[in-house]
């Protein structure tokens, strides 16, 4: 999506696996896709006057890469970091820079991981955020958009 009429732009940025949304545990990530995401993101960033674009990687280097190119373009950022939530430094220190430079950073995941294996409860990208969903599956991405654009309105 591009930016027009001064919508605020928000990356919509997920990790690995998450491309395998709808065929992948689907009693923990549900049956919609990763193609269902964009579409439903897109009406809900124009809803709430965003300018928004999803991008999925497995790739750490890339999906850092990306962080970089939000602040660049003063991009916010709403993320779902998968597997690297738990052990990505790099990850975590681009997310910093996102935080730092003044633009918002929504963590988000499709599940509860304080509900699931010790592991996944630890979050290195937590810290850093402006705040973290989780557990309403697809519905977490929309309480981030919610959230951003209620915090740029404030």
């Amino acid at each position: 999506m591009t930016v027009d009429d001064g919508a605020a732009r928000v990356m919509i940025l997920n990790g690995p696996n998450l491309g395998r949304l709808g065929v992948r545990e689907p009693e923990i990530y549900g049956h919609a896709s990763m193609a269902d995401l964009e579409r439903a993101a897109a009406g809900w960033g124009s809803d709430r006057d965003l300018a928004v674009q999803v991008r999925q990687t497995d790739d750490e280097s890339t999906l850092v890469g990306w962080l970089h190119e939000a602040v660049d373009t003063r991009s916010h950022v709403v993320l779902n970091p998968a597997a690297f939530t738990h052990y990505s430094y790099a990850l975590r220190d681009a997310a910093a820079q996102v935080t730092t430079s003044g633009l918002l950073l929504v963590e988000v995941h499709l599940s509860n991981p304080a509900s699931r294996e010790s592991f996944r409860h630890l979050s290195v990208v937590a810290g850093i955020a402006t705040g973290t969903i989780a557990g309403f599956g697809f519905d977490s991405y929309r309480l981030a958009l919610d959230a951003v654009r209620n915090k740029l309105a404030a």
